[in-house]
């Protein structure tokens, strides 16, 4: 497993399809994952910190938790099978929950739990992006620090 950072949610053209991506701590790979305009706007809210006034999907579940007295230790992308992406939820008492990596993340960025991706989907389905295509990636951080949870809405 190699731990990878959340670097944001986009639209992907013409499709019109979220992507969240996914790079990995210690390597050069990204991961796009296609999700939904729903999940993008939870990814979305939770790194810029947005607090709705009544508790979102993923509000709720870590609300849960925290009134439970369990803990989300980890978040596991474990596989890809024809474009379909799984993980699990892992959580102190050993106990492991199969989830959409969508929600997974959603819940990782609220709770501070840590994401790692199996290292055969990095190898079938991440993308290597070699330091001189850095800047292309500096464009695209740039681009998910304007986006707004809005922009995710369907028209």
């Amino acid at each position: 497993m190699r731990e990878v950072d959340v670097m944001g949610v986009r639209v992907e053209m013409p499709s019109n399809q979220p992507i969240v991506l996914l790079r990995e701590v210690t390597g050069e790979r990204y991961l796009p994952i296609w999700i939904g305009a729903v999940e993008a706007t939870a990814i979305a809210f939770a790194q810029q910190g947005v607090v709705p006034p009544r508790p979102l999907t993923h509000d709720l579940m870590k609300d849960v938790l925290e009134a439970t007295g369990n803990e989300l230790t980890e978040v596991r992308i474990t596989d890809v099978k024809d474009g379909v992406f799984f993980a699990t939820l892992v959580f102190g008492t050993g106990a492991e929950v199969s989830a959409r990596p969508s929600d997974s993340i959603a819940l990782a960025l609220r709770t501070g739990t840590r994401i790692v991706c199996a290292e055969e989907v990095l190898d079938e389905a991440g993308l290597a992006v070699p330091a001189e295509q850095e800047d292309e990636v500096e464009k695209f951080r740039e681009f998910l620090d304007q986006v707004t949870p809005e922009d995710f809405e369907s028209r």
